[in-house]
């Protein structure tokens, strides 16, 4: 499609790159905007076969998603569905995700595309990336050659229900703390024997446990320890570190430092190593005064197609999060979908078409248009 639609494929890593050169007149001036979405669906635990199924005119009520195994989305259970009586859904047969997540994020980009060159609309340098592997650490935004995607300012379209925007995500990083213990038979043990589990559920309880993610909302800031293996010889912990404030974010690696340096004291036979890996970053750190045009122009582009914006302060990362890191401020806004990562997961067309329209409202306003 995108050969058909005349625009030069530009391949980097795993990720498919395009160029929509501007047709503005000569000497206009407009920014480099680029439209990022990701390829992959979630692995929910459920079939990896996905049979989407449109409902023409919902008129409201529960919706059986399969007969024939008796798969329903009630609404005592999704009340939403109801604000959406006379739309046509787009919805799962119960057994898979619907994988609007984020395949109906390429649908848009390229149904723009067709638009904009089909009916010969003004507009400037057109970027477009599709990544993969979005969903297991935005490992393919990480493989984009930026020198490929030389843009003023990008968005990705991957959020939820109308009118969601998001430009504040978490800084987010991972830590594994690896503890090798000392070995020695039970009868003939004392002063000899260094427990490299024990020595995990001492660093553990040295975290502080108010700030996990049971015990967190909005923009507070967590530590996960999320995976814990290990034997008689050795033990590794492993955590995941979120925090929307970047000071936040380095306070609570501080905090676990200090714990695996306090832990190599008490058990000084046993080697202990400590790794962090920083993931992504917060949106809103690269969002300054003099490039924040991004985010102004697309509340402008939302308010001019009759959407009122709705600011998240993300409890997770996306793409964006990733790309914004490399000095290239990427807000997010809304697919239409409700439900990510479900069997219940659906699309209602009119908020789908309300995104259509705020791209392409997107690409006029960066052209200088309305």
């Amino acid at each position: 499609a995108l050969v058909k639609w005349r625009i030069p494929v530009l391949q980097g890593g795993e990720c498919v790159k395009a160029h929509l050169p501007s047709n503005l007149p000569v000497g206009a001036k407009a920014p480099k905007v680029g439209w990022c979405a990701h390829l992959d669906t979630v692995d929910a635990g459920l079939s990896p076969e996905i049979h989407p199924q449109v409902i023409h005119g919902y008129q409201g009520g529960d919706i059986c998603l399969n007969k024939e195994k008796d798969l329903w989305m009630r609404v005592k259970e999704h009340p939403e569905v109801e604000r959406y009586v006379g739309d046509d859904l787009v919805v799962t047969d119960g057994t898979s995700v619907l994988g609007a997540d984020n395949k109906s994020a390429v649908a848009n980009i390229m149904t723009a595309l067709h638009i904009i060159q089909d009916e010969a609309r003004p507009h400037g340098d057109i970027y477009v990336a599709f990544v993969p592997d979005e969903e297991i650490g935005l490992c393919g935004a990480k493989k984009i050659y930026f020198s490929k995607f030389p843009v003023d300012f990008a968005y990705t379209i991957d959020s939820c229900e109308l009118g969601e925007i998001v430009w504040q995500t978490f800084n987010a990083g991972s830590a594994r703390l690896d503890i090798q213990g000392v070995t020695a038979h039970p009868m003939s043990s004392k002063g000899v024997l260094v427990n490299p589990i024990l020595a995990a559920h001492d660093f553990i309880g040295m975290l502080e446990r108010t700030e996990t993610p049971e015990c967190t909302a909005g923009t507070e800031g967590f530590v996960w320890v999320n995976g814990i293996s290990g034997g008689p010889s050795k033990c590794s912990v492993s955590m995941k570190i979120r925090d929307h404030n970047l000071e936040g974010y380095k306070a609570k690696k501080a905090l676990i430092a200090a714990a695996a340096e306090y832990l190599k004291t008490r058990y000084p036979r046993a080697k202990i190593a400590l790794a962090f890996e920083d993931v992504y970053g917060n949106i809103a750190d690269a969002i300054k005064p003099e490039n924040r045009a991004c985010v102004d122009l697309l509340e402008e582009a939302m308010g001019l197609e009759g959407v009122k914006p709705i600011n998240l302060a993300m409890r997770g990362g996306k793409d964006d999060s990733f790309i914004s890191t490399q000095g290239i401020p990427t807000p997010n806004y809304f697919t239409g979908a409700h439900n990510f990562h479900s069997s219940c997961e659906f699309m209602p067309m009119s908020s789908w078409l309300k995104s259509l329209a705020v791209t392409l409202r997107l690409v006029a306003l960066t052209a200088g248009g309305r």
